[in-house]
């Protein structure tokens, strides 16, 4: 294959895993959306509303490390592709179920698909990617998941109500059916990367530690914003705000991670990874804090949805990076069951929350606690870094 082909094939591997991670942002955000039609039609509590959403992060939990060591296997363009497609199986599932059991069915369905791609694309973005196009092909597939999210909340709540509850969940199978045809029409193996043995292995101690602490750090950045742009609907339905502004708002805090992420991956290679973690970090805990506090809602979603999203690339490099490239796969299954932990039990425990404290203000000030736990697993992974003398991290 030519350099230009294999350049062509590059960037196209790279659209499709980005237009997977919009069907997943598309898909997990369905239920926040709908979040006040869902409880007033079923009756369900805000408990129950968490649950749904997380309901999506479940399957992480126990199939994120056997989809690892299926990746390695069998390689990543049969378990992504299968994969992507079950995200479409499940959206069915979801429209068809016949109310909150169905819902829950389906987005574990879907949720075991978006499994298999999320914790492969890291190991294929580092295969086709190297140097600085590797924060730059990492900022493009983070980014496209707030790309997904903002266009559910976007579009959502209107097809729902002009056309019923279910349409979403076909919208969100439907783009993931694309996404699954995309990916196995352009993926192929890599011939920049190394082979890589096709056998069921763990990474050494040390990597497993190093990326099951990243996968904590992932997860204290991920289910605070989840929990932000979840409950944001309904805090501000609350409060007497026009669905308008709501619209705006959940744009803003979505769509305002895409120049964000993008640009906190090229300019953390100037200003270090440090400063670039803690700036995030910092404006993502005080816009949540202020979102539960005052009426300010285009401020809070500023805040956690642009300046407090400039990380999610250094964070994530730091994830990929902490395995050996012959690992790579199954370490990133390791990140990625921890963060699906966080990701399942999140949200949950901040419509808990919110049950307690007697307001959708709970959820956003038991996020903001979340988030705060980012900053010290951070420096705990920093400082094993050094021992363990992993590259590339500055």
């Amino acid at each position: 294959m030519t350099v230009g082909r294999l350049i062509g094939r590059q960037w196209l591997i790279l659209c499709s895993i980005a237009l997977s991670r919009i069907a997943f942002g598309f898909q997990l955000q369905t239920v926040g959306s709908l979040g006040p039609d869902l409880v007033a039609r079923f009756g369900i509590d805000y408990t129950g509303l968490g649950t749904l959403i997380g309901a999506y992060m479940l399957p992480g939990i126990v199939v994120a490390l056997p989809l690892g060591l299926l990746g390695r296997r069998f390689g990543e363009r049969a378990v992504v592709g299968i994969g992507v497609s079950l995200m479409a199986l499940g959206a069915l599932v979801c429209a068809f179920g016949g109310g909150p059991g169905g819902i829950f069915a389906g987005r574990v369905i879907s949720g075991v698909g978006a499994v298999a791609m999320i914790v492969l694309q890291g190991k294929m973005i580092a295969d086709w990617f190297h140097g600085r196009q590797l924060m730059f092909g990492l900022g493009v597939s983070v980014s496209a998941f707030p790309i997904g999210a903002g266009l559910a909340q976007l579009i959502q709540p209107g097809l729902g109500a002009a056309y019923g509850w279910q349409v979403p969940f076909l919208a969100g199978g439907a783009l993931a059916g694309v996404a699954a045809a995309l990916f196995i029409a352009v993926y192929r193996h890599s011939p920049f990367a190394d082979p890589v043995p096709r056998s069921f292995s763990l990474p050494g101690r040390r990597e497993c530690v190093m990326v099951i602490i990243a996968g904590l750090i992932w997860t204290f950045y991920t289910a605070p914003y989840s929990s932000f742009i979840a409950y944001t609907p309904s805090l501000l339905t609350g409060r007497g705000d026009s669905q308008a502004l709501i619209a705006v708002v959940i744009t803003l805090a979505t769509w305002g991670n895409v120049p964000a992420i993008l640009l906190g991956g090229g300019f953390a290679n100037r200003v270090g990874h440090v400063t670039m973690f803690m700036l995030g970090m910092i404006a993502m805990i005080a816009g949540l804090v202020a979102g539960g506090a005052v009426d300010w809602p285009l401020v809070s979603a500023f805040l956690i949805g642009v300046i407090g999203s400039v990380q999610p690339s250094v964070i994530m490099a730091a994830g990929t990076l902490s395995a050996r490239p012959e690992n790579r796969a199954v370490g990133m299954s390791l990140f990625y069951s921890t963060y699906y932990i966080g990701g399942t039990v999140g949200p949950a425990l901040c419509g808990k929350a919110a049950d307690l404290y007697g307001g959708v203000e709970g959820a956003i000030y038991a996020a903001a606690a979340l988030a705060m736990l980012a900053i010290p697993a951070f420096l705990v992974h920093r400082r094993l870094r050094h021992w363990a003398g992993v590259p590339g991290l500055v």
